[in-house]
Protein backbone atom coordinates (compact mmCIF):
# COMPACT_ATOMS: atom_id res chain seq x y z
CA UNK A 1 0.00 0.00 0.00
CA UNK A 2 1.32 3.63 -0.70
CA UNK A 3 2.34 5.78 2.38
CA UNK A 4 1.11 8.74 2.91
CA UNK A 5 3.26 11.90 3.45
CA UNK A 6 2.81 15.20 4.80
CA UNK A 7 5.25 17.67 4.05
CA UNK A 8 4.36 20.65 6.03
CA UNK A 9 6.43 23.82 5.12
CA UNK A 10 5.00 27.66 5.65
CA UNK A 11 7.11 29.03 2.57
CA UNK A 12 6.43 25.95 0.73
CA UNK A 13 4.19 28.14 -1.93
CA UNK A 14 6.84 29.62 -4.17
CA UNK A 15 8.13 25.75 -4.92
CA UNK A 16 4.93 25.46 -6.72
CA UNK A 17 5.01 28.31 -9.14
CA UNK A 18 8.84 28.08 -9.50
CA UNK A 19 8.63 24.07 -10.38
CA UNK A 20 11.78 23.77 -8.08
CA UNK A 21 12.86 23.81 -4.42
CA UNK A 22 13.53 21.23 -2.02
CA UNK A 23 10.30 19.90 -0.94
CA UNK A 24 8.70 20.31 -4.45
CA UNK A 25 11.83 17.84 -5.64
CA UNK A 26 11.52 16.02 -2.66
CA UNK A 27 7.81 15.18 -3.21
CA UNK A 28 8.58 14.27 -6.97
CA UNK A 29 10.96 11.42 -6.24
CA UNK A 30 9.26 10.56 -3.41
CA UNK A 31 6.06 10.06 -5.58
CA UNK A 32 8.23 8.23 -8.02
CA UNK A 33 9.05 6.02 -5.42
CA UNK A 34 5.57 4.93 -4.91
CA UNK A 35 4.85 7.05 -2.06
CA UNK A 36 1.92 9.68 -2.13
CA UNK A 37 3.22 13.19 -0.68
CA UNK A 38 1.72 16.24 0.52
CA UNK A 39 2.39 19.75 0.48
CA UNK A 40 1.07 22.16 2.66
CA UNK A 41 1.79 25.59 2.71
CA UNK A 42 0.57 29.05 3.01
CA UNK A 43 -1.63 31.31 0.56
CA UNK A 44 0.26 34.52 1.57
CA UNK A 45 3.13 35.61 -0.65
CA UNK A 46 6.55 36.41 1.18
CA UNK A 47 6.23 40.11 2.66
CA UNK A 48 4.13 41.25 -0.09
CA UNK A 49 0.83 41.89 1.61
CA UNK A 50 -1.22 39.86 -0.61
CA UNK A 51 -2.30 35.96 -1.72
CA UNK A 52 -1.54 33.79 -3.95
CA UNK A 53 -4.76 32.66 -4.42
CA UNK A 54 -7.84 35.16 -3.70
CA UNK A 55 -9.95 33.04 -1.41
CA UNK A 56 -11.33 33.38 2.24
CA UNK A 57 -10.96 29.50 2.11
CA UNK A 58 -9.32 27.84 4.72
CA UNK A 59 -7.50 25.42 2.45
CA UNK A 60 -7.15 25.79 -1.37
CA UNK A 61 -6.03 22.54 -2.99
CA UNK A 62 -3.74 22.69 -6.20
CA UNK A 63 -1.89 20.24 -8.16
CA UNK A 64 1.23 20.77 -9.11
CA UNK A 65 0.65 18.22 -12.34
CA UNK A 66 4.47 17.92 -13.55
CA UNK A 67 4.82 15.76 -10.46
CA UNK A 68 1.38 14.68 -9.38
CA UNK A 69 1.65 16.34 -6.35
CA UNK A 70 -1.04 18.25 -4.12
CA UNK A 71 -0.24 21.26 -2.78
CA UNK A 72 -2.54 22.70 0.32
CA UNK A 73 -2.73 26.25 0.42
CA UNK A 74 -3.60 27.35 3.99
CA UNK A 75 -5.33 30.70 4.91
CA UNK A 76 -2.92 32.96 6.58
CA UNK A 77 -3.02 36.98 7.14
CA UNK A 78 -0.99 39.08 4.14
CA UNK A 79 2.03 40.61 5.73
CA UNK A 80 4.67 43.16 4.89
CA UNK A 81 8.44 43.42 6.04
CA UNK A 82 9.42 41.49 9.71
CA UNK A 83 7.22 43.26 12.38
CA UNK A 84 3.82 42.06 14.30
CA UNK A 85 1.75 41.45 10.99
CA UNK A 86 4.64 38.95 10.00
CA UNK A 87 4.73 36.92 13.77
CA UNK A 88 0.68 36.94 12.79
CA UNK A 89 1.06 35.50 9.89
CA UNK A 90 2.96 32.69 11.29
CA UNK A 91 0.38 32.33 14.38
CA UNK A 92 -2.96 31.96 11.66
CA UNK A 93 -0.88 29.60 9.56
CA UNK A 94 0.09 27.10 12.49
CA UNK A 95 -3.61 27.31 13.90
CA UNK A 96 -5.14 27.19 10.72
CA UNK A 97 -2.79 24.13 9.29
CA UNK A 98 -3.53 22.01 11.89
CA UNK A 99 -7.81 22.66 11.09
CA UNK A 100 -6.92 22.37 7.10
CA UNK A 101 -4.99 18.77 7.87
CA UNK A 102 -7.99 17.67 9.34
CA UNK A 103 -10.15 18.57 7.02
CA UNK A 104 -8.18 17.02 4.26
CA UNK A 105 -7.72 14.15 6.26
CA UNK A 106 -11.15 13.54 6.50
CA UNK A 107 -11.26 13.78 3.17
CA UNK A 108 -8.16 11.79 1.83
CA UNK A 109 -7.29 9.30 5.21
CA UNK A 110 -5.06 10.13 7.36
CA UNK A 111 -1.02 9.93 6.88
CA UNK A 112 1.47 7.54 7.83
CA UNK A 113 4.50 9.77 8.60
CA UNK A 114 4.45 13.98 8.77
CA UNK A 115 7.79 15.61 7.64
CA UNK A 116 7.31 18.78 8.97
CA UNK A 117 10.26 21.90 7.71
CA UNK A 118 11.08 24.78 9.50
CA UNK A 119 11.66 28.33 8.90
CA UNK A 120 9.88 29.28 12.13
CA UNK A 121 9.40 26.23 15.08
CA UNK A 122 5.58 26.92 15.18
CA UNK A 123 5.21 24.66 12.18
CA UNK A 124 6.90 22.32 13.45
CA UNK A 125 5.07 22.31 16.54
CA UNK A 126 2.11 22.07 14.27
CA UNK A 127 3.59 18.81 12.97
CA UNK A 128 3.82 17.26 16.25
CA UNK A 129 0.19 17.62 17.65
CA UNK A 130 -1.12 16.37 14.08
CA UNK A 131 1.02 13.43 14.40
CA UNK A 132 -0.17 12.73 18.09
CA UNK A 133 -3.62 13.13 16.80
CA UNK A 134 -3.17 10.43 14.02
CA UNK A 135 -0.90 7.86 15.85
CA UNK A 136 1.99 8.28 13.18
CA UNK A 137 5.90 9.84 13.59
CA UNK A 138 7.23 12.93 12.90
CA UNK A 139 9.90 14.20 11.44
CA UNK A 140 11.17 17.72 12.13
CA UNK A 141 13.33 19.68 9.50
CA UNK A 142 15.56 22.41 10.72
CA UNK A 143 16.69 24.49 8.01
CA UNK A 144 17.39 27.75 9.93
CA UNK A 145 17.93 27.93 13.89
CA UNK A 146 15.38 29.93 15.59
CA UNK A 147 15.85 31.75 17.67
CA UNK A 148 19.42 31.76 16.99
CA UNK A 149 19.27 33.25 13.41
CA UNK A 150 17.16 36.25 15.71
CA UNK A 151 19.77 36.86 18.05
CA UNK A 152 22.94 36.27 15.30
CA UNK A 153 21.83 38.76 13.19
CA UNK A 154 20.93 41.39 16.01
CA UNK A 155 17.17 41.47 15.72
CA UNK A 156 16.62 40.54 19.24
CA UNK A 157 18.77 39.80 22.26
CA UNK A 158 19.67 36.53 24.33
CA UNK A 159 17.47 38.13 27.33
CA UNK A 160 14.93 39.07 25.33
CA UNK A 161 11.04 37.71 26.19
CA UNK A 162 10.55 36.13 22.73
CA UNK A 163 14.09 34.73 22.41
CA UNK A 164 13.42 32.75 25.63
CA UNK A 165 10.13 31.84 24.79
CA UNK A 166 11.36 30.17 21.15
CA UNK A 167 14.51 28.91 22.82
CA UNK A 168 11.74 26.82 25.33
CA UNK A 169 9.81 25.99 22.49
CA UNK A 170 12.84 24.90 19.98
CA UNK A 171 13.82 22.58 22.80
CA UNK A 172 10.55 21.17 23.38
CA UNK A 173 10.25 20.21 19.26
CA UNK A 174 13.81 18.99 19.67
CA UNK A 175 12.84 16.06 22.58
CA UNK A 176 9.59 15.34 21.42
CA UNK A 177 9.77 14.83 17.62
CA UNK A 178 10.70 11.32 16.44
CA UNK A 179 13.87 12.30 14.46
CA UNK A 180 15.35 15.89 13.66
CA UNK A 181 16.67 16.49 10.48
CA UNK A 182 19.42 19.68 9.46
CA UNK A 183 20.43 21.09 6.75
CA UNK A 184 23.45 21.97 8.90
CA UNK A 185 26.24 19.10 8.98
CA UNK A 186 27.37 20.56 12.30
CA UNK A 187 23.98 21.02 14.19
CA UNK A 188 24.73 19.06 17.18
CA UNK A 189 27.29 20.99 18.05
CA UNK A 190 25.06 23.64 18.22
CA UNK A 191 22.24 20.70 20.57
CA UNK A 192 25.57 20.52 22.17
CA UNK A 193 26.26 24.56 23.17
CA UNK A 194 22.70 24.44 24.29
CA UNK A 195 23.48 22.34 26.73
CA UNK A 196 20.82 19.72 25.35
CA UNK A 197 22.54 16.71 24.55
CA UNK A 198 20.72 14.42 27.34
CA UNK A 199 17.35 15.92 26.27
CA UNK A 200 18.07 15.37 22.24
CA UNK A 201 20.31 11.96 22.02
CA UNK A 202 22.42 11.93 18.82
CA UNK A 203 20.86 8.82 17.89
CA UNK A 204 17.97 10.95 16.98
CA UNK A 205 19.27 13.57 14.49
CA UNK A 206 20.34 13.66 10.96
CA UNK A 207 21.78 15.80 8.78
CA UNK A 208 20.47 15.96 4.98
CA UNK A 209 21.68 18.97 3.08
CA UNK A 210 20.16 20.99 0.57
CA UNK A 211 21.00 19.80 -3.11
CA UNK A 212 20.03 20.58 -6.37
CA UNK A 213 17.33 18.63 -9.27
CA UNK A 214 20.15 17.36 -11.64
CA UNK A 215 17.25 16.22 -14.00
CA UNK A 216 16.03 19.45 -14.16
CA UNK A 217 19.19 21.56 -13.99
CA UNK A 218 20.28 19.90 -17.27
CA UNK A 219 16.69 20.16 -18.54
CA UNK A 220 16.92 24.12 -18.44
CA UNK A 221 20.25 24.40 -19.27
CA UNK A 222 19.92 23.04 -22.75
CA UNK A 223 16.25 24.45 -22.66
CA UNK A 224 16.92 28.37 -21.79
CA UNK A 225 20.25 29.56 -22.96
CA UNK A 226 21.26 33.48 -22.70
CA UNK A 227 22.27 35.19 -25.55
CA UNK A 228 24.73 37.71 -23.92
CA UNK A 229 28.41 38.99 -25.55
CA UNK A 230 29.87 38.58 -22.50
CA UNK A 231 29.27 35.12 -21.65
CA UNK A 232 30.26 34.12 -25.30
CA UNK A 233 32.99 36.30 -25.34
CA UNK A 234 36.09 33.78 -25.56
CA UNK A 235 38.56 36.61 -24.72
CA UNK A 236 36.87 37.01 -21.38
CA UNK A 237 37.18 35.18 -18.45
CA UNK A 238 33.71 35.19 -16.65
CA UNK A 239 33.08 35.31 -13.19
CA UNK A 240 29.55 34.48 -12.43
CA UNK A 241 27.36 35.74 -9.49
CA UNK A 242 23.61 34.63 -9.66
CA UNK A 243 21.20 35.61 -6.28
CA UNK A 244 19.34 38.69 -4.41
CA UNK A 245 21.28 42.31 -4.34
CA UNK A 246 20.20 43.53 -1.03
CA UNK A 247 21.96 44.89 2.18
CA UNK A 248 21.85 41.17 3.97
CA UNK A 249 24.23 39.97 1.05
CA UNK A 250 26.43 42.46 1.26
CA UNK A 251 27.48 42.62 -2.64
CA UNK A 252 29.28 45.88 -2.02
CA UNK A 253 32.25 43.68 -1.27
CA UNK A 254 32.23 41.77 -4.50
CA UNK A 255 33.31 45.03 -6.02
CA UNK A 256 35.88 46.24 -3.44
CA UNK A 257 37.60 42.85 -4.15
CA UNK A 258 36.67 43.35 -8.35
CA UNK A 259 38.53 46.87 -7.56
CA UNK A 260 41.99 45.00 -6.96
CA UNK A 261 41.80 42.44 -9.75
CA UNK A 262 44.40 43.71 -12.25
CA UNK A 263 43.68 41.08 -14.93
CA UNK A 264 42.12 43.02 -17.78
CA UNK A 265 40.44 40.01 -19.39
CA UNK A 266 38.17 38.87 -15.61
CA UNK A 267 34.83 40.04 -15.99
CA UNK A 268 32.62 39.94 -13.03
CA UNK A 269 28.92 39.52 -14.43
CA UNK A 270 26.18 39.65 -11.92
CA UNK A 271 22.59 38.51 -12.28
CA UNK A 272 20.13 39.58 -9.76
CA UNK A 273 18.09 42.17 -8.49
CA UNK A 274 17.74 44.03 -4.93
CA UNK A 275 17.07 47.00 -3.39
CA UNK A 276 21.07 47.91 -3.34
CA UNK A 277 21.03 47.38 -7.25
CA UNK A 278 21.18 51.31 -7.95
CA UNK A 279 23.64 52.17 -5.25
CA UNK A 280 26.22 49.51 -6.77
CA UNK A 281 25.51 50.67 -9.99
CA UNK A 282 26.42 54.47 -9.32
CA UNK A 283 29.22 52.90 -7.23
CA UNK A 284 30.72 51.51 -10.48
CA UNK A 285 30.16 54.64 -12.30
CA UNK A 286 31.65 57.12 -9.35
CA UNK A 287 34.69 54.67 -8.70
CA UNK A 288 35.13 53.97 -12.41
CA UNK A 289 35.04 50.01 -11.51
CA UNK A 290 35.36 48.75 -15.27
CA UNK A 291 35.28 45.26 -14.94
CA UNK A 292 31.59 44.54 -13.00
CA UNK A 293 28.68 44.75 -15.24
CA UNK A 294 25.28 44.35 -13.53
CA UNK A 295 23.07 42.41 -16.29
CA UNK A 296 19.90 42.27 -14.23
CA UNK A 297 17.57 39.72 -13.11
CA UNK A 298 16.37 36.33 -14.78
CA UNK A 299 14.83 33.82 -14.20
CA UNK A 300 15.17 30.62 -12.96
CA UNK A 301 15.68 28.58 -15.44
CA UNK A 302 18.46 30.39 -17.60
CA UNK A 303 20.65 29.62 -14.40
CA UNK A 304 21.87 26.50 -15.08
CA UNK A 305 23.05 28.21 -18.32
CA UNK A 306 24.91 30.71 -17.86
CA UNK A 307 26.48 29.11 -14.57
CA UNK A 308 27.64 26.35 -16.78
CA UNK A 309 29.24 29.19 -19.14
CA UNK A 310 31.60 30.97 -16.66
CA UNK A 311 35.18 30.83 -15.84
CA UNK A 312 34.42 30.13 -12.56
CA UNK A 313 31.01 30.95 -10.04
CA UNK A 314 31.06 33.16 -6.69
CA UNK A 315 29.95 31.83 -3.55
CA UNK A 316 29.46 35.26 -1.56
CA UNK A 317 28.07 35.59 1.90
CA UNK A 318 27.59 37.72 4.84
CA UNK A 319 29.73 35.91 7.86
CA UNK A 320 27.30 35.10 10.35
CA UNK A 321 27.74 33.34 13.78
CA UNK A 322 25.08 30.64 12.55
CA UNK A 323 27.82 29.27 9.88
CA UNK A 324 30.27 27.62 12.31
CA UNK A 325 27.54 25.03 12.68
CA UNK A 326 27.89 24.17 8.99
CA UNK A 327 26.59 25.72 5.44
CA UNK A 328 23.79 24.72 3.25
CA UNK A 329 23.47 27.38 0.49
CA UNK A 330 21.28 26.37 -2.28
CA UNK A 331 23.28 28.58 -4.45
CA UNK A 332 26.60 26.09 -4.16
CA UNK A 333 24.89 23.01 -5.29
CA UNK A 334 23.42 24.34 -8.16
CA UNK A 335 26.87 26.40 -8.64
CA UNK A 336 28.59 22.68 -8.47
CA UNK A 337 26.28 21.15 -10.74
CA UNK A 338 27.76 23.75 -13.43
CA UNK A 339 30.88 21.59 -13.63
CA UNK A 340 32.84 25.14 -12.90
CA UNK A 341 35.01 25.66 -10.29
CA UNK A 342 33.39 27.56 -7.39
CA UNK A 343 35.24 30.45 -5.48
CA UNK A 344 34.08 30.87 -1.83
CA UNK A 345 35.21 34.42 -0.14
CA UNK A 346 34.01 33.02 3.21
CA UNK A 347 35.52 29.84 5.32
CA UNK A 348 33.24 27.95 7.41
CA UNK A 349 32.98 24.63 8.70
CA UNK A 350 31.60 21.60 6.07
CA UNK A 351 31.69 23.73 2.99
CA UNK A 352 30.45 21.22 0.41
CA UNK A 353 32.69 23.11 -1.48
CA UNK A 354 35.62 22.62 0.22
CA UNK A 355 35.31 19.23 1.38
CA UNK A 356 34.69 17.91 -2.33
CA UNK A 357 37.42 19.85 -3.85
CA UNK A 358 35.06 21.42 -6.38
CA UNK A 359 36.68 24.68 -5.84
CA UNK A 360 38.89 27.28 -3.20
CA UNK A 361 37.92 29.36 -0.60
CA UNK A 362 39.29 32.68 1.09
CA UNK A 363 38.73 34.93 4.14
CA UNK A 364 36.83 37.29 1.86
CA UNK A 365 37.80 40.34 4.58
CA UNK A 366 41.21 41.02 2.87
CA UNK A 367 40.46 42.15 -1.09
CA UNK A 368 43.47 41.96 -2.35
CA UNK A 369 44.24 38.67 -1.60
CA UNK A 370 40.76 37.33 -3.08
CA UNK A 371 41.23 39.40 -5.94
CA UNK A 372 44.61 37.28 -6.19
CA UNK A 373 42.53 34.09 -5.38
CA UNK A 374 40.04 34.72 -8.38
CA UNK A 375 43.29 35.51 -10.32
CA UNK A 376 45.10 32.15 -9.72
CA UNK A 377 41.74 29.81 -10.06
CA UNK A 378 41.26 31.15 -13.78
CA UNK A 379 44.75 31.06 -14.58
CA UNK A 380 45.20 27.58 -13.78
CA UNK A 381 46.90 24.82 -16.14
CA UNK A 382 44.30 23.04 -18.12
CA UNK A 383 44.73 19.93 -16.05
CA UNK A 384 44.08 21.14 -12.20
CA UNK A 385 41.44 23.71 -13.62
CA UNK A 386 39.74 20.31 -15.20
CA UNK A 387 40.21 18.62 -12.03
CA UNK A 388 37.95 21.07 -10.05
CA UNK A 389 35.60 20.97 -12.65
CA UNK A 390 35.06 17.25 -12.95
CA UNK A 391 34.58 17.20 -9.02
CA UNK A 392 32.28 20.09 -8.84
CA UNK A 393 29.87 17.95 -11.14
CA UNK A 394 30.32 14.70 -9.41
CA UNK A 395 30.22 16.14 -5.96
CA UNK A 396 26.71 17.42 -7.58
CA UNK A 397 25.72 14.34 -8.37
CA UNK A 398 25.88 13.25 -4.69
CA UNK A 399 23.87 15.97 -3.57
CA UNK A 400 21.41 15.26 -6.32
CA UNK A 401 17.89 15.53 -4.79
CA UNK A 402 16.92 12.10 -6.11
CA UNK A 403 20.09 10.60 -3.62
CA UNK A 404 18.67 12.56 -0.96
CA UNK A 405 15.12 10.98 -1.38
CA UNK A 406 16.89 7.90 -0.61
CA UNK A 407 17.69 9.51 2.19
CA UNK A 408 14.71 10.78 3.82
CA UNK A 409 13.11 7.40 2.32
CA UNK A 410 15.60 5.53 4.62
CA UNK A 411 14.74 7.64 7.49
CA UNK A 412 11.02 6.97 7.00
CA UNK A 413 11.48 3.30 7.06
CA UNK A 414 13.51 3.00 9.90
CA UNK A 415 10.19 4.88 11.69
Amino acid sequence: MKKKVWILNHYACDTFFDHGGRHYALGKYLRRAGYEPVIFCSNTVHGKNTLYFDTDELLHEHMAEDIDVPYVFVRARPYRGNGKQRLLNMWDFYCNCRQAARIYAEKNGKPDVIYASSVHPLTLLAGIQLARRYGVKCICEVRDLWPESLVAYGIAGKAHPAVILLRCLEKWVYKHSDAVVFTMEGAYDYIRDQGWEHDVPCSKVFFINNGVDLEVFDRNRNSYTVDDADLANPEIRSVVYTGSIRKVNGLGSLLDVAKCVKDPSIRFLIWGDGDELEMLKQRLKDEKIENVVFKGRVEKQFIPFITSCAALNYAHNTPSSLFKYGISFNKLFDYMAAGKPVFCDFQYPHNPVIESGSGIDTDGHDYASTASAIESIVHLEPSEYERYSVNARKAAQAYDYSVLTEKFIRLFETL
